[in-house]
């Protein structure tokens, strides 16, 4: 095994920044090497962080034989492509979420990565978070008994950023595509990883992007537009072949009072919410109680759960360590998420076909 892991990011824009942020505390890795389109933000980018190779095309990147790895960090229409060279080419991956525009890229990523023995690794990582971890293995050991309903959603009430984020083409689609990934990849992996075998959604494209909103702190991409062509917010109904159902709900421009992430479990023999705080709804001596575990509140959160995140990615890539996000949980979330679409666009259900 070599002293070092070396590593390449490709796509140097604010998320790579957690990405970096968590390699640099590992002592067994060394970033090596940064990829982006915008020439004078990648080289800024590896001054910064004393990257000693640069490069605007990410195929130049990929012959370097030294990499062992990559973070696939750009925008999501470049997830499968650089993915999909990246495999060929010897290296393990860390894809961003959501792991590809639709499913159908998704597959291929997987397979590629089946046929050249090298990881493929989807960002999801909220899985870190102590919080899920807890409530995970509340499940596992069947503390709520057989979990029947689920809801989620993550509701802004504005929250569209503009740039490549509202651009269809570049991010393939809106709130669906960039918050309910994550959430709707917690329930399922809480849960068991369940497949999904309907949906039946509404998709939401009434409200815009509101930009002449103030008073509020906004996030802007590094190349902000105002064009916009994807939704909302969405709502769904989703159902699972372990019998449970999981309302769904996302928002990026909404006229609601305030911001509001949720996540709840019910089971047979007790309920759970993982956010906004973990806490457990359980009887006990003929009484419903509200029990709230204390935990430490830097446990979980977006520094701590990247850094969690890279670490096992690199262990994963160390080999020996069974990869707790693999491509294939990306690949299901992806049906999920073009069902989705497609149902908000018939106004009908949609069979979730399994392969085979």
């Amino acid at each position: 095994m070599k002293d070092k892991i070396k590593v390449g990011i490709i796509g140097t824009g604010s998320i790579s920044q957690l990405h970096i942020g968590a390699y640099k505390k590992l002592k067994d890795v060394e970033v090596v090497a940064a990829c982006d389109v915008n020439a004078q933000r990648v080289k800024e980018y590896a001054r910064k962080y004393e990257i000693p190779n640069v490069f605007t095309d990410y195929k130049e990147l990929l012959k370097m034989k030294e990499i062992d790895a990559v973070s696939v960090t750009t925008w999501n229409n470049f997830h499968a492509p650089i993915s999909i060279d990246a495999l060929k080419a010897g290296k393990n991956v860390l894809c961003e979420k959501p792991l590809a525009l639709n499913a159908t890229e998704a597959e291929e990523m997987v397979e590629t990565s089946k046929k050249t023995g090298k990881l493929l690794m989807v960002g999801f990582v909220r899985r870190f978070g102590e919080n899920a971890k807890i409530l995970k293995q509340s499940v596992d050991q069947g503390e709520l008994g057989k979990v029947y309903y689920a809801k989620t959603g993550v509701i802004r009430r504005w929250g569209n950023p503009g740039g490549w984020f509202s651009d269809k083409k570049r991010s393939g689609g809106g709130p669906i595509i960039d918050l309910g990934v994550h959430v709707i990849d917690l329930v399922r992996f809480l849960t068991g990883k369940p497949n999904a075998i309907s949906v039946t959604a509404s998709v939401f494209n009434r409200v815009g992007m509101k930009p002449e909103i103030k008073g509020i702190n906004k996030y802007y991409p590094s190349d902000y537009s105002e064009y916009n062509d994807v939704e909302d917010a969405a709502t769904a109904l989703i159902k699972f072949d372990n019998g449970m159902t999981l309302f769904f709900e996302a928002s990026w421009v909404m006229h609601v009072k305030e911001d509001h992430l949720y996540l709840s479990l019910y089971g047979d023999k007790a309920g759970a919410q993982m956010e906004p705080t973990i806490e457990y709804y359980e009887e006990k001596n003929g009484y419903f109680t509200n029990v709230n575990p204390l935990i430490d509140p830097t446990s979980y959160g977006f520094v701590h759960n990247f850094e969690e995140e890279i670490k096992h990615f690199i262990d994963c890539v160390k080999g020996g360590v069974t990869c707790l996000n693999p491509a294939e949980d990306g690949l299901a979330i992806m049906k999920i998420l073009d069902a989705i679409y497609e149902s908000g666009e018939t106004g009908h259900e949609v069979i979730i076909k399994r392969k085979g």
